[in-house]
């Protein structure tokens, strides 16, 4: 029997794009100018259609027999040589990208809430795509004619697929202490050796070849970051008219607790003195490349959390609908017949929850889509460099919220099901061991809240950051003028200029050198800004439903249910903003003052 979980909700991703995102002015826009809604429709249509007939019901059987390790080779699971290429066909890969690069040219907009069905359905089996999309855009952006003849063309069309190698077993997160070397050769090459971990589709048996973009150091490159450089390194290299073995060897599978249908490796470059690779860019510049991929990267894990907890949330949500428990507390008559859960109160907070987060973590990408599509194709270049300072400062936002509140929507969906929810029998449990790891990788949350307060807030002289206030404002005054609870309005005003307020005193403190009092708690700024955006895009979320409300009266419930989850999030949530900026001026220093041996 074929399962009922819509994955993601159609009604709020149309909501989204039609009425909350404008789709119709991302079409107008020239480069965008071969798309209609129809196109758009039936991409979108067919995405959900793969979804949830195709990825879904792969999910279950993809956990349970992860990719293994056989002579050297790592197979995976036969379901995925049947999902590979129909998401190749349906232009996952390039769906963004011109005609010249193999592409589609389709808004990211439509394009990340598209991704959003296939992650929700199966993330491990959408993760080979899009690592390889990563991978031939950093080719795109800053290979040579002769590395994107090579190699580009074969990653957009699904022949090849491509990883990013970064992780080193003593560098973890700090790619300043990469130690893979490349040595110069005189046919134009680099000879490389070193070794990586934690590789994301390292290996596989999908495609004839892969081409990992890695990051090393060349010989006699300075130290720290300024000394890195990025490298195209396939593991069959092109010679003789054919492909022979590039000294890429697989040293060990990573036995993960969630994403394992995506193998998770350690690599060995050039264990015999025999591993190609090609210099992407100019030498030393591979972090700034880089980050190029690592921020898309960053973004498609946000969507993978948004969407981790959009399926648990509705899979929940279905449960509590079906499942009778007990009787209304009103209700004293032992005889009566049971009711289902969603009745009680209890299991309504935690479905609203869980709506809250998830739904607020899916615009909240859609947002950051559509500032990447301005950035890149706006005709004004006022608009497109306030697009891309916006979707710079929320980008770490972006990637750690869906993650970490993410994990609390998965927990609640467990509890939800109650004993069932606690056992593999059920779903719930798999995506909570999935989720985790989006908290993660491509950054953990405390990396991101350092660039966030260090970085990303103080840039341009607080630019971007007056850009947000600004937004907000906007924000606040068009729901006003929707007529949203004035209660609501004043309590987003309330909290934006909160954050505003410890925004300055901690900048101020940076700006007198004081860099470990503005750090101290960026954890807790990261909490605080979060909890405010997903504020601000909830009202705005409620304005454009109490705008449309009266035109639509056969989505009156579709409507009152964001409305709802609005309230929720304002009135429960937001207060903790106060809170968290107090918090973050007071100089708390147990955890900074506390030394290793008092543990």
């Amino acid at each position: 029997m074929p399962s009922t979980n819509p994955l993601v909700s159609d009604r709020f991703v149309d909501f989204l794009l039609y009425e909350v995102l404008d789709l119709a002015g991302l079409l107008a826009l020239p480069d965008f100018a071969e798309h209609t809604p129809e196109t758009v429709g039936i991409y979108l249509g067919t995405a959900r259609r793969l979804a949830r007939e195709l990825l879904f019901p792969a999910y279950k059987p993809m956990d349970e027999a992860p990719p293994r390790l056989e002579n050297g080779r790592v197979r995976v699971h036969r379901a995925m040589h049947d999902i590979y290429p129909r998401l190749v066909e349906l232009g996952v890969l390039s769906a963004t990208r011109p005609p010249e690069a193999h592409g589609q040219m389709l808004p990211l907009t439509v394009a990340s809430l598209a991704a959003s069905y296939l992650m929700a359905a199966n993330l491990s089996a959408y993760g080979y795509l899009g690592l390889t999309t990563g991978a031939a855009r950093l080719l795109e952006s800053f290979g040579s004619d002769e590395l994107k003849e090579r190699f580009m063309g074969r990653l957009y069309r699904g022949e090849w697929t491509g990883t990013m190698a970064l992780t080193e077993p003593q560098a973890g997160s700090s790619l300043s202490d990469v130690e893979t070397r490349a040595t110069p050769t005189e046919g134009g090459h680099y000879l490389i050796k070193g070794s990586k971990i934690f590789i994301s589709g390292g290996d596989h048996d999908l495609t004839e070849n892969i081409v990992h973009l890695t990051l090393a150091r060349i010989d006699g490159a300075p130290p720290g970051i300024k000394g890195v450089s990025l490298f195209a390194i396939p593991k069959l290299r092109p010679e003789r008219g054919g492909l022979v073995p590039n000294d890429v060897e697989v040293a060990g599978v990573i036995h993960k607790i969630g994403w394992r249908g995506l193998p998770s490796l350690a690599l060995n470059f050039g264990e015999a003195g025999d591993c190609h690779g090609h210099l992407v860019g100019e030498p030393h510049r591979g972090i700034s490349y880089m980050f190029q991929m690592m921020n898309e990267a960053r973004l498609m894990i946000g969507m993978n959390g948004a969407a981790t907890a959009s399926v648990a949330f509705h899979e929940s949500l279905e449960y509590a609908k079906t499942r009778p428990q007990g009787r209304s507390l009103s209700d004293k008559d032992p005889r009566a017949p049971q009711i289902p859960i969603i009745e009680h109160a209890d299991v309504r907070r935690m479905l609203l929850r869980q709506k809250a987060i998830a739904w607020g973590s899916i615009a909240l990408l859609g947002l950051t889509a559509r500032l990447s599509d301005l950035a890149e194709h706006a005709t004004e270049e006022t608009s497109r460099a306030r697009a891309a300072m916006l979707l710079d400062l929320l980008t770490p936002i972006a990637k750690s919220f869906p993650a970490e509140r993410g994990f609390e929507a998965n927990a609640l969906a467990v509890q939800v099901l109650g004993g069932y929810g606690y056992t593999s029998e059920y779903l719930p449990e798999a995506w909570l061991r999935d989720q985790k790891l989006n908290s993660i990788h491509e950054g953990t949350t405390g990396i991101q809240s350092l660039d966030l307060l260090g970085r990303k807030v103080a840039a341009a002289g607080g630019a971007a950051f007056g850009a947000l206030l600004e937004e907000i404002a906007a924000t606040c005054d068009g729901a006003r003028d929707a007529g949203v609870h004035p209660d609501l309005v004043q309590r987003v005003e309330g909290a934006a200029m909160a954050m505003r307020q410890v925004t300055l005193h901690l900048g101020a403190l940076g700006a007198q050198g004081d860099v470990r009092g503005m750090l101290l708690h960026s954890a807790d700024y990261l909490d605080l800004a979060s909890t405010m955006v997903i504020g601000w895009t909830w009202l705005r979320l409620a304005a454009t439903a109490q705008k449309h409300q009266k035109d639509r009266p056969q989505d009156h419930d579709f409507y009152e249910g964001i409305a709802s989850a609005a309230q929720y999030w304002i009135r429960t949530e937001l207060p903790r903003v106060g809170y968290l900026a107090q918090l973050c001026r007071s100089g708390e220093d147990s955890y900074e003052r506390v030394r290793p041996e008092w543990f």
